[in-house]
């Protein structure tokens, strides 16, 4: 998972909360701001994002957030409010406000207004 936030948010990643501009998951361990944290992530992720989201990335899981500006998931749903991109997901129901750029799911329902 891949998240740059605009300005300063919070993102939940499984229950645990992290505070900071850019969020990584790599190898199973979260990086905030350059900083490895405690603990590791294992299977699909659910991601809840507290903030305006610039882009976000994530291979497989759900994610919510608020105004995003580009949202991509492998598979996974994708609830949010307005998108000033576009959202793409391989596999996995899309419900979000307004998008001013694409929606692409493989498979998947799309609810959009």
């Amino acid at each position: 998972m891949n998240l740059n936030m605009r300005g300063s948010g919070s993102v939940t990643i499984d229950g645990k909360t992290f505070t900071g501009n850019n969020v990584t998951i790599v190898n199973g361990r979260v990086i905030v701001d350059g900083k490895t944290q405690d603990g590791e992530l294992v299977g699909p992720i659910t991601v809840t994002v507290n903030g305006d989201v610039e882009s976000l990335e994530n291979h497989a899981g759900n994610v919510t957030a608020n105004n995003v500006g580009e949202i991509s998931t492998g598979s996974g749903d994708v609830k949010c409010l307005d998108v000033s991109g576009s959202i793409r997901t391989g596999s996995g129901d899309i419900i979000c406000g307004a998008v001013n750029g694409n929606i692409r799911t493989g498979s998947g329902d799309v609810n959009h207004g």
